[in-house]
């Protein structure tokens, strides 16, 4: 005897098509030339002069980017090992200035601004010494190494009055500007859940990098690097891996999770700590000696919605957000946007009418398509949209709107309290994978608690 029954997803699929109802998509592409590229060249009073704290791998990519920018200057750069004040001179000049100190740099009254990329562990001393001397500075993320040095930070930088502006480039990109903008039209209706993701399966990926074949006691201040962490033996591994252990680094949480917190903080326009912070993982694949894992899964709760963010160092999947609310999905990836509307009612008859007799049932759907089925020809169509643009990685319009702040003194976007807001996040879900058990912030008392 053949079954009159249907699947849910055969059923639903059914009265989509009575229902006439239909998806269109259309793709836009977004001007991907941000603001600095139509800058003419600034005269010389004009000029925005600069010193770099850390040449390594990501504050050379900083430093290469900054000098392209239209006045725009290099003045010095500062690291604890030679081998980069030669590399600072390969992108700059033969004849900038390098030093070991960087307080030099900070006592230099030609220098408007400071550039550092160093290790989490020393942020905040780097910050709060560049503000004090009165300088303005452009910081890598995560802001603080811990939430109390966070505090810390953002009461220097209310102090000073300077500009600070930390290093979550995607706060600067075009693409996330335009989700930001679709979220304030409303277009998500009510905000149920934010995911948000990312996945490397390599080495490099987990930060297995390859010490620099010269480093030695002689070609690097190891000791001043160690900074106030428990000094331990010259060990090239860590200097180069650094955030594998908690003592300098914060894991994946420092690294990934504040790109992807920092941009639904901007998306969705909140800047603040989450409410209450749950989070486990483990050292999964990496058995490296390292002690933060790598694989950690996060949910957060902001206000009453909850936003999960997965970050893993043994598969490779795509960098992702996936905004969802009640009118539909926000799918926001680093080169494109996409929205998918849903309508939220029902396309089809119940498929609880099954469990009507078949009088009943008979009568139920003839009556629902009366009322819901379009007139033909005039089915509804449900428009989507995709854009595209250049990556949200790009660092130089984030560059550039802190040169720009420095020029003009108009508050940046991702400053001290933003930045802080952001890493708290990522120090909660840090004490919550060691803790084993969720975490909130005590604003009152500037504290995780359990």
């Amino acid at each position: 005897m053949k079954s009159n029954r249907f699947s849910r997803r055969e059923f639903l699929a059914i009265g989509a098509g009575a229902a006439g109802a239909s998806l269109v998509t259309k793709t836009i592409l977004l001007d991907p030339e941000p603001a600095w590229a139509f800058q003419g060249p600034a005269s010389p009073s004009d000029r925005v002069r600069f010193g770099i704290i850390g040449i390594g791998m990501q504050g050379s990519g900083l430093l290469a980017s900054a000098i392209e920018l239209p006045g725009v200057e290099c003045v010095a750069a500062c690291d604890l090992y030679d081998g980069r004040h030669t590399l600072a001179k390969e992108i700059v000049r033969p004849d900038l200035p390098t030093t070991r100190r960087y307080q030099e740099l900070l006592a230099d009254k030609n220098m408007d601004c400071i550039v550092a990329a160093v290790p989490d562990h020393w942020h905040k001393q780097v910050v709060v010494d560049a503000v004090s001397a009165g300088k303005d500075i452009y910081c890598e993320k995560p802001m603080s190494h811990t939430a109390a040095e966070g505090v810390e930070m953002v009461a220097a930088a209310k102090r000073t009055g300077r500009i600070v502006q930390i290093g979550s480039q995607r706060v600067s990109s075009v693409i996330c500007a335009k989700a930001k903008e679709l979220v304030n039209k409303g277009v998500l209706g009510d905000l149920m859940l934010v995911e948000g993701s990312l996945g490397r399966n390599d080495p490099t990926g987990a930060w297995e990098y390859p010490p620099p074949p010269d480093l030695s006691p002689q070609t690097l201040d190891w000791d001043t690097w160690q900074g106030t962490v428990p000094k331990r033996a010259f060990d090239p591994k860590i200097f180069a891996r650094w955030r594998c252990w908690k003592e300098y680094g914060t894991g994946v949480a420092g690294d990934l999770l504040v790109h992807l917190v920092s941009g639904m903080q901007y998306v969705l326009g909140i800047n603040e700590a989450p409410k209450r912070a749950m989070a486990m993982g483990g050292i999964l694949r990496w058995k490296d000696g390292r002690n933060m894992p790598d694989v950690h899964a996060s949910l957060f709760e902001y206000g009453q919605v909850p936003m999960y963010m997965r970050l893993n160092l043994g598969t490779e999947t795509p960098e992702i957000y996936r905004f969802q609310g009640s009118k539909g999905i926000l799918e926001l990836t680093e080169f494109t946007l996409t929205y998918i509307p849903q309508a939220g009612v029902d396309t089809s008859p119940s498929y609880y009418a099954f469990s009507f007799p078949k009088a009943l049932r008979e009568e139920y759907f003839k009556k629902w398509h009366q009322e819901h089925d379009p007139v033909p020809g005039k089915e509804p169509a449900f428009e989507g949209v995709t854009y595209r643009s250049n990556s949200w990685d790009d660092v130089k319009p984030h560059l550039w709107n802190f040169f720009q702040a420095v020029r003009t003194r108009k508050p940046v976007v991702e400053d001290a309290v933003f930045g802080h807001n952001a890493a708290l996040a990522c120090h909660m879900a840090n004490e919550s994978y060691f803790r084993k058990s969720a975490v909130s912030w005590d604003a009152g008392a500037s504290t995780i608690k359990s």
